[in-house]
This record gives C-alpha cells, structure tokens and sequence, in this order.
C-alpha cells in the first residue's frame, strides 16, 4: 500500500487503524529497508516503523507548506548552532497520538516497541541548554502554528561520546548518522555556494568580492510536528559538501591523500560541534562553522520570499530572524552583502529591512562568553563581511555624535569594535544594533543585562529591551518522560495539560483526596527504581531506591557550582564517619554533564566527583547511607531516565549568572523538590510554587555584587568555619586521590588562593544548613509529598507554548497558519 492509502484508513475516531499501521510497518521492512520479518534485526523493525511514523506526517507537512503559501503568512526562522532535538520516534508518535495504536501494531509483528524506542540514538545537534531551548522552541512553534522553520548545522559526529576512564572525561566521536537517519530529507537539489577568504574589489556598482574559496551547504530537512494539530514545521541542517570532487588525476598519479585532501577539508565544516578552540585553528574553524550555516540560511530564505514576491518592499513584513545567542550574528553582515551587492538594494533601505527583521535572544551576563572575534581573523575569513560591519558602525557612531551626551567616550564603549588591546569586533553588541527586540530569558537575568552588560544601549533604545521567561514543552518533560505520572494526571484533571499546561493549578484540589499523595509517591518510586536499574547495569553500583534521589546533570561549569555540591558530599561524608550511630537519611547523589574540551577546571571537577564516588561507595561505615554517581555522556534520553526520578533538584549556580535555566523546570514538573540559589528562573519558580515549597540559600544577586565590590576574601570564610577547613584539607591532602595527593591542588588554590570568583566559600554554610532542613522534611513523607506535588502544580507558567504565544505576539509578529482537517472518511 501507499502512503496515501495509508493516511486515509482510520478507525470510528478518525484515527489511523491499527490494521493499516500493521500493514504498513511490514511494507516499509520490505520495501525500503529490504528484509524479510523472518530475518529482521530489531534495528530493521525500528527503521520500517520510524518510515510508518514519517509517513504520516508527511501529509500534514506539505498541507502546512502549501498554507504557507497560499495565506503569505510571515515566516520565523530560528538560527541556532545547537538543536538538542533528542530522539524523534517516541516523540514523533506522542504527537500523532498514536502510540496505543503502535504498541499493538508492533506487538501483533512479535516486536517489543520500548526495546524500539532505545535503539534510536540521540542526534548529536547540541550540548546544553541553548540546544535544548531551541528543540522545545520547535516543538511549541508547531503545535502553536507559528509558521517557521528552524536552521542549523548537521554535524557528523556531535560534539562528543563521554567516557569516564580512571575517573577522567575522555571525549570520542560520537557516530551517531552510523546506521542512516530515518527521519532526514536530504535536499541535494537545495544547495548554496558559502565563501570564505578572498579579496574585495571595488568597482562603480559597489563592491566584488572575488578569488574565494567555497564550499556547498546542502540541506537536510526534519518534520517538527505540533501537538494535536496539522501544523508541521521544518528543521532544516545544512552539511558541507566541497565544490569539487576528488581529484581524480592526482589519485591516478598514485597522490591518494592529496586527492581526496582538498575535499576533506571543505567538508570540516560540518564534522563537530563546537571543535577546540584552544587553538587558533580550531577557533578560526568555528567562525567558518557559524557563517557557513548563516549563509546557507539566508541565501535560503531570501530564495524562498522571492518565489513568492517580485520586489523587496515587503520583506520585513513576511519575514523575521531570530538569533539564539550571539552565534548566528553574522547573520546580519549576510544579509546586508545579499541585499546590498547581489540584489542592488541602496544602503539605508536594506538596513531598514535588518532592524526589522532581526531579533536577539542574550543568554549570558558574562563578559567573557560574549564573543568576540578579532578583527585580523575575521578580515582574513570573511573581508566582505568586516567592511560591512566597519560601514554600520561608521553610522552608527556618527549618528551617536551627532546626539546630546553621545560623545567620545560613550562611541568607544559602544563601538562595535573593541580598540583595546587586541582590535575585536563585539558580536553582542551588532546584535543589539541590528534588533528591533533584545531580550533576555528570565526576569531577572532582564534586568540584570540591562544594568549590566547592555547599560548603554538601554538608555540609547529602552523599548528594544524586554524579558521572556525560557519555558520547556510539557510533551517531551512530562508525558513522555515521565508516563507514569501523566495517567495520573490525566486521572485527576484530564488530557488538555498538554497544550494548557496551566491546567495543572488543577492538582491542588487533588491533595487531599484518598490515595493521591500515596500514588503520586508509587510513581516517583517507579521512576527511580528505573533510574537505579540504569545504573546498575552501566556503573555497577547498587542504589537504595528507598533514599533521596538528589540530582545535578547539566553542563560542568564553574558557575554552575558542582564543585559546591561536592562539597556538601563531602561533608556529609565526614559526618556519617563522625556519627556512625546517628539516624541519617540515605541519600543518592546523582552527576551528569560534559565539559568542554579544553576546560580544564571543569575536567578537574568530573574527576574528582568520580573520585568522591569511589571511596564514598566502597566505605563499609558509610553502607547504603550515600552514594555518588555521576552518570557519563548525558543527553536528553538519559534526562528523560534520570529526571522523573530526582526528589531533589540542584539549581545552585552563583546569583546572576545563571540567565534562566530550563533543568529547573524540567525537575519541578516531574515532582522535584528545587534547592538553589535566587538565579535565573529560579526567582520566578518561587513566586509560582510558593517560597514554602522550594529551598532558597546563598547570596543574592546584589549581595554578590556587593561582596565583590568590597573586596572579596574567601580566606575569611574559611577561617570561620571548621567544617569547610576540614573538607578541604581532605580534598588537599589527597584522601580522594591517595596515589597522587596533590591532584587537587589546583582546586583549592581557586577556591581559597586564587579569588573563589563564584563564591563556593560564602555560600557554602548556608547551603550545607539548608541541606539539613531538606533531610528534615524526607522524614515528614506526606508533607514532602504534598510539596512535591504543589512544584508540579505551579509550572503551568512554564511551559515553552506561554514563551513561543509571547515571541510571536511581542516579536515576530507572527500569526498562525490555518491548515485545513484533512478528510475523514468511513
């Protein structure tokens, strides 16, 4: 059968049978996998079922794209370097609400669906958050009918596969295309030529930019379908592709690496996420990375206006470009060169176009993770792209001195070239330049970057300045997470969380009712003794489901302050051997994240959790009363395991550092309790879930600016504190590292010798104090189950359909696309 035959077989409710799905499952193996059931491999089945799935959004996809078309909606297009999309399949089928129909297809073919569901690979397209965000982003777009498509890189090997050996990161290549990519589209046919290098001719038309050395961005495409609706969007990637193929002549001389050399280096483009940039080549190698999927992407675009507009008068009215951090700027010096030389628009009107169609999204307060690129680079990579962006600052401090108070002084802090030291060009602040919208992603990391970072141009332009809070999509973080808990849900207060995640204010009315707390406790109870059957099965260790789950995975950073987590489980640990007849309350400490290649600090920081972890577990005093682990290579999968099983969630990185973070919430929707720090979202999750049930410490924002502006001495703190002083000579006198006592030297220096710039030591007491209020309230099992449930109650705010409704609204200005019901027939 069909694909259309398939789309039009359903049942009394208008869904697809589980007959034709069956059928078309076998088909599909045949057809296009080519096996036979008697001889098919699990990874076959899950190949000819993932074709089924795609199938039927196929459909729906161009029924979107043609409404598109036919109603000249405006279109969004997200550039983002990362889309930490996850696996497609299982949520795939939750939105096409088909898995009841699958599960029995697939059970009448002898094939077990979760054992499917677990061979897909996670896409290696992110790391951290900023991915993360993105791929939720997606999600609520389509369900929302946000007409868009989102635009990156299809990087051939991720960032990298984690390994823990000795207790060290060790990074290897992460295969994860090895066995195809059912859900991809390749394009060959949409491909566009990216140059890099050359020089700049200037002629009486303008300017030419001549002798470069190219490369080909050829598309892939992946259906981003919505929730419980028609829409689709489109996730388009771009791989690198060299201009010419290998040279045969030198291959036939017997020159076999210099034949196929020149190809593979226009191709490295595209091989890895965020390469190395401890070297100069592995920075320059990510300024190709980040224009290569730029210029694909606007030359794309511009394609596509055009296939529908003979003039430019109403680009800015038809489309918007949102960039995701300061990665996609480049972006903006793009379209100026494409309008300006390749279409011949005049100067002010093509830079009137920019400032409408640009947006920005900042997600960082701190100075050195704005980047910045050195003019010598970017003049060597991209000559055409330096001139222009020399052309709008020349403007732009022009029309700066032409201003009251718009002085020298104020141009050179507001340059987009930095002149100190080495010359720079500020990527952060083109942004801000080129937006009509700058925002943050949570209220008060708003503020903060408009007292901060952006002070300048917040005065120059207020209204360009606004917040929006990040929020995560109830569909993947809870009913596919965690199915356990969205029956009860669906129980208690209906289906419709899933695209009204407000409906969870709901669940208060449920407290009390007979057996509730005791169901909603037999859920979690589920959910770790899942987690725990993870980890015995890769780390060998053995957990007490019966102890508190308390949970840090995100990316290793100083700020985030694992280091601080390791030492409240040090102290911990000292105390049980002090009071080895004391009535603890067993504790599972959980660790999951990468760090970055060349950081080292934080490389130092994984080893000594895993050091941590393995004189902690085998301490015959300490027995079932804590264990660490730290899981290797996280990744949306493993979240998915690990964070409905979290009774406790760490969200302590240093006040006004974190932007927003979205971990927060993933945890508080699965029934976490949060401990942290008045960071990021954090501020707004106590508003929502009540100051009652969430455990606040540490400084504050103010009060660390305070700290800072006083001088700083983390000597003091140690001085007055027993507790920290004995953990730390722990850490310095090798406990952890016996064969090498001196491994952690470098760790106490920063901490103690070397400034403790994010503040472990002024913060520590009031973290390790409020970790006994949180074995207080274990004990009390019913009072902690009502919190629990009352975090899950106050996250409707938070869901990414309430941020993306705010973007197209505020933003983009953006409406949905119709798409009209398709047909049911008998």
């Amino acid at each position: 059968m069909d694909a259309n035959q398939f789309e039009h077989e359903y049942d009394h409710m208008g869904r697809t049978s589980v007959a034709a799905l069956k059928r078309h499952i076998a088909n599909k193996l045949i057809y296009q996998v080519g096996k036979d059931p008697v001889s098919a491999r699990p990874d076959d089945w899950m190949h000819a079922a993932a074709y089924a799935i795609r199938d039927h959004l196929v459909e729906r996809w161009m029924q979107t794209t043609r409404a598109q078309y036919a109603q000249d909606v405006k279109r969004v297009y997200y550039l983002s370097m990362e889309f930490l999309i996850g696996r497609t399949f299982s949520n795939a089928v939750l939105a096409l609400e088909l898995m009841p129909a699958l599960k029995q297809a697939l059970q009448e073919l002898e094939v077990d669906l979760d054992g499917l569901f677990d061979l897909e690979p996670d896409a290696a397209l992110g790391n951290g958050g900023l991915g993360r965000l993105a791929a939720c982003f997606l999600d609520s777009m389509a369900t929302l009918g946000v007409p868009g498509f989102g635009y990156g890189i299809r990087y051939d090997y991720g960032m990298f596969r984690q390994l823990i050996q000795d207790g060290r990161q060790v990074e290897t290549p992460d295969y994860w295309l090895t066995h195809g990519n059912p859900w991809e589209f390749p394009r060959p046919e949409v491909s566009y030529r990216v140059r890099f290098g050359g020089r700049l001719e200037d002629t009486h038309g303008g300017v030419r930019w001549v002798d470069t050395d190219d490369v080909l961005a050829m598309a892939y495409d992946t259906i981003i379908p919505g929730y419980g609706t028609m829409a689709t969007n489109t996730l388009r990637l771009w791989s690198a592709k060299a201009t010419e193929e290998m040279d045969l002549k030198a291959f036939n001389q017997g020159n076999y690496f210099g034949a196929v050399e020149t190809k593979n280096h226009s191709e490295n483009v595209s091989r890895v996420l965020y390469p190395d940039d401890s070297t100069p080549s592995g920075r320059e190698l990510r300024l190709r990375q980040e224009y290569f999927f730029v210029s694909a992407s606007v030359q794309d675009l511009i394609r596509r206006y055009l296939r529908s507009h003979t003039s430019f008068d109403q680009l800015s009215d038809k489309v918007s470009i949102h960039l995701n951090d300061t990665h996609p700027v480049l972006a903006i010096p793009e379209l100026m060169r494409v309008l300006v030389d390749e279409h011949r628009l005049p100067w002010d009107v093509a830079w009137a176009h920019c400032q409408k169609i640009f947006s920005y999204t900042n997600h960082t307060l701190m100075h050195e993770a704005l980047e910045t690129w050195p003019v010598e680079v970017l003049g060597r990579v991209l000559p055409r792209h330096l001139r222009i962006i020399f052309d709008i600052n020349a403007r732009f401090l022009g029309q700066l001195g032409s201003q009251p108070g718009g002085g020298t002084e104020l141009q050179r802090k507001l340059s987009l070239v930095d002149e100190t030291g080495e010359r720079r060009v500020r990527m952060a602040y083109l942004a801000v330049l080129a937006s009509h919208s700058v925002n943050g992603v949570s209220a008060l990391h708003s503020e903060l970057m408009k007292q901060s970072i952006f002070a300048d141009f917040a005065k120059l332009w207020p209204e360009r300045f606004n917040n929006k809070t990040n929020g995560i999509t109830p569909r993947r973080w809870l009913a596919q997470a965690n199915p356990g808990l969205a029956q009860l849900l669906d129980q208690r207060i209906g289906r419709g969380w899933r695209r009204q995640l407000d409906q969870l204010e709901g669940l208060k009315a449920a407290i009390e009712l007979p057996g509730f707390l005791g169901a909603f406790r037999r859920v979690k109870r589920q959910n770790k003794e899942r987690l725990a059957a993870l980890v015995q099965k890769r780390l060998g260790v053995s957990l007490d489901t019966t102890a508190l789950f308390d949970v840090q995975v995100k990316r290793i950073h100083e700020y985030k302050r694992q280091l601080l987590n390791v030492l409240h489980v040090i102290t911990r640990y000292r105390r049980i051997l002090d009071q080895p007849d004391a009535q603890w309350v067993p504790r599972v400490v959980v660790f999951a994240g990468k760090a970055a290649s060349a950081y080292h600090m934080a490389k130092l920081v994984i080893r000594l959790i895993n050091d941590v972890a393995e004189v902690v577990n085998h301490d015959p005093r300490v027995g079932d009363r804590l264990k660490v682990v730290f899981i290797p290579n996280y990744s949306v999968s493993l979240a998915e395991v690990i964070i409905p099983a979290a009774d406790l969630s760490e969200q302590i990185s240093t006040a006004g550092t974190e932007a927003s973070g979205t971990g927060n919430m993933k945890f508080g929707l699965n029934g976490a309790l949060t401990i942290g720090t008045l960071d990021g979202a954090n501020v707004e999750m106590r508003e929502h879930v009540g100051e009652d049930n969430i455990f606040i410490f540490g400084h504050t924002a103010e009060e660390v600016a305070g700290l800072r502006a006083r001088g700083y001495q983390p000597r003091e703190w140690l001085e007055e504190d027993d507790e920290l002083a004995g953990v730390l000579e722990m850490i310095a006198t090798g406990v952890f590292s016996p064969g090498e006592p001196a491994r952690y030297q470098p760790i106490v220096d920063t901490l103690v010798n070397w400034g403790d710039h994010y503040l472990l030591l002024a913060d520590y007491r009031s973290y390790v104090d409020t970790q006994d209020r949180v074995d207080a309230l274990y004990r009390a099992e019913d009072e902690w189950t009502r919190k629990a449930v009352l975090n899950v109650a106050g996250m409707g705010f938070f869901s990414s359909d309430r941020t993306i409704a705010e973007y197209a609204h505020d933003i983009w200005h953006s409406t949905p696309v119709h798409i009209p019901a398709p047909g049911v027939t008998d």
